[in-house]
C-alpha cells in the first residue's frame, strides 16, 4: 500500500477525469422527517477516475450530519463510487460528540476505520496520521487556491505537514428571533456585543426567554468563547504561536460573558451539548444563539412559524474587531494504521470534485474549501433553493470568509490548539468565572497555566513554534 499518490498518477487522473467524467442524476433524497422540498434540480455528480486500480474495503467514520438530507445523499454517493471502482465501502455515522472519543480509541489501539472525519480541530493527532500534502497540492492544482481558513485549519507550518484534509467548512452566524428583537428596538438583531447584552437582557426580563450562548465543555461553547475573545482583541496564541491568553483583553471578555450570563441566560448553558442551542431555538426557548444554519433548517420543517422568524447576523462587533470562529471545519484524517489509504485518498478527491452536490445536499450548510468548485453558491445564497422566507435570508453568508477565522487564530490550528480545544480549556475558563467560582483574573491565570503546559509538551516534540 502506497501512502502517497504519485505526481504521475495524479496527472493521469486529471486527464481521465477530463475525458471520462460522466453525469449522474443527482436529485436530493428526502428523509422520513419533514424536510423542505427543493426547487429545481440538484447539481449533477461527476465521476473522477482513480489513478490506479483499487480494490479491497474502505471504512469511514464520520458524524451524523445536522442536516439529515446530507447523510442519505452521502451514503448512496459513496456506495455508487465504491461499485464503480471496485471497493467495498462501509460508512459509520455516529453522534458528533462521540467522534473524538472513538477516534482517540482507534488511534491508540492502532486499528479501526481507514478514514475519520470530524468537525473541529484534530491537529493533536498529527503524529498518528498520514501527511496529506500530496492530496492538498493536487486539489489545489485542479481547483485553484484553497481558502486560507481551511488551510490554517489543516496545516502545521512547523512540520510542513497537512495533518488533515479540509475540503469544506460552515460559517457561524448569529441566529436570532426577529419578533423578539423587534420589541427591544433591534429588528435586525444585535450588531455588537453591547447590543447583545442590552437586548437579550431586556428580552429575558419581558418574556422570560433567555439568550443561548453556551458555557459548557462542548464544541459550540468553544466556538463562542473564541469569537468573543477575538472581538475583544484577545487570543490564546499569537501568529508566531506564542501563548498570549493572559491579557487585559481576555479578562475583559470573561467579565463580559459573566454579565451576559447573569442578565440574559440560565444555568442550562453550563450543561449543554452541541445540539442544545439548536433545540432551544427551535422550541422557542432562546432569543439568540451562535450556530450554523442547521437549527433554522430544522425549524423550517418542524415549526415553520419559528423558522420564518429566525434571521441571521454576521459576527458581532466588539471593542477591537467583529470576528467569529468557523462553526464546522471538515477534518478528514487517515490514520497510519489504515489498510486502504490509496482508496481513501482517491475517494476524498472524488468527494471534493462533487462539492456542488455536497453543498446542495447539506442544504447550503457545507461551503467549499476550494471556492471555484461551487460557482453557483452566491446564486443559491441570494435565492435559497429550499424555501427561505425571504428567499435571500442567507445572502449575508456571501461575506462570511471576511468575518470568520480558524481555531487558533491569528496562528494556525497546531497540535497544542487542538488539545486546548478538545479539553475545553476556554469554555471552562469562562464558565468558572460566570458561576462566581473564581474571579475573571484568576480564571484566566488558571487557563494560562494549562495552556502553557500544553504548548510546552508539543514544543518539546517539535510540533509547535513560538
Amino acid at each position: 500500500m502506497a501512502e502517497r499518490l504519485s505526481r504521475r498518477g495524479f496527472l493521469s487522473s486529471s486527464a481521465l477525469a477530463a475525458a471520462g467524467a460522466y453525469a449522474l442524476s443527482g436529485c436530493a433524497s428526502e428523509s422520513s422527517g419533514p424536510e423542505a422540498k427543493p426547487s429545481g434540480q440538484a447539481p449533477k455528480e461527476v465521476f473522477t477516475a482513480p489513478t490506479r486500480k483499487l480494490g479491497g474495503s474502505l471504512t469511514i467514520l464520520m458524524w451524523s450530519h445536522f442536516v439529515p438530507r446530507h447523510d442519505k445523499w452521502f451514503d448512496k454517493f459513496v456506495a455508487d463510487w465504491g461499485k464503480r471502482v471496485g471497493v467495498s465501502v462501509r460508512v459509520d455515522h455516529i453522534n458528533t460528540v462521540d467522534v473524538p472519543r472513538r477516534a482517540a480509541s482507534e488511534i491508540q489501539a492502532g486499528q479501526g476505520h481507514d478514514v475519520i472525519q470530524h468537525i473541529a480541530p484534530f491537529s493533536q493527532y498529527e503524529p498518528s496520521v498520514l501527511d496529506m500534502t500530496d492530496l492538498v497540492q493536487e486539489a489545489t492544482r485542479r481547483w485553484g487556491p484553497q481558502l486560507e481558513l481551511c488551510r490554517k485549519s489543516s496545516y502545521n507550518p512547523n512540520t510542513k505537514h497537512f495533518y488533515a484534509y479540509c475540503p469544506g467548512w460552515a460559517p457561524d452566524p448569529g441566529d436570532y428571533r426577529k419578533s423578539m428583537w423587534s420589541k427591544v428596538g433591534l429588528p435586525n438583531g444585535p450588531a455588537s456585543y453591547d447590543d447583545l447584552l442590552r437586548g437579550a437582557t431586556d428580552i429575558k426580563k419581558q418574556t422570560g426567554i433567555p439568550c443561548g450562548i453556551g458555557l459548557s465543555p462542548e464544541t459550540d461553547s468553544n466556538m463562542a468563547a473564541r469569537a468573543l475573545m477575538w472581538s475583544y482583541g484577545a487570543s490564546e496564541q499569537d501568529q508566531n504561536e506564542k501563548v498570549t491568553i493572559n491579557s487585559p483583553e481576555t479578562i475583559a471578555a470573561v467579565d463580559y460573558m459573566t454579565r451576559l450570563w447573569k442578565g440574559a441566560e440560565t444555568n442550562e448553558v453550563f450543561s449543554w451539548v452541541p445540539a442544545s442551542n439548536n433545540q432551544a431555538l427551535i422550541a422557542g426557548k432562546s432569543s439568540y444563539i451562535l450556530n450554523s444554519i442547521s437549527a433554522w433548517r430544522t425549524a423550517m420543517g418542524t415549526n415553520p412559524k419559528i423558522g420564518d422568524d429566525i434571521f441571521f447576523t454576521p459576527a458581532l462587533r466588539g471593542p477591537k474587531a467583529a470576528m467569529a470562529a468557523q462553526h464546522v471545519i471538515q477534518q478528514w484524517i487517515i490514520p497510519k494504521y489504515a489498510k486502504n489509504a490509496d482508496a481513501a485518498k482517491e475517494f476524498l478527491l472524488h468527494y471534493t470534485a462533487n462539492f456542488p452536490a455536497v453543498t446542495y445536499n447539506s442544504e447550503l450548510y457545507d461551503l467549499p474549501g476550494w471556492p471555484s468548485l461551487v460557482p453557483q453558491l452566491n446564486g443559491w445564497l441570494d435565492k435559497d433553493p429550499f424555501g427561505a422566507n425571504p428567499a435571500n435570508k442567507l445572502s449575508l453568508l456571501k461575506t462570511a470568509t471576511s468575518w470568520s477565522a480558524n481555531i487558533g487564530y491569528p496562528g494556525p490550528s497546531n497540535p497544542a490548539v487542538g488539545e486546548i480545544f478538545s479539553t475545553n480549556v476556554l469554555p471552562t475558563m469562562f464558565g468558572r468565572a460566570a458561576r462566581g467560582q473564581v474571579s475573571a483574573k484568576d480564571a484566566v491565570a488558571e487557563a494560562e497555566k494549562q495552556i502553557n503546559a500544553i504548548f510546552k509538551n508539543w514544543r518539546a516534540r517539535g510540533l509547535v513554534g513560538g
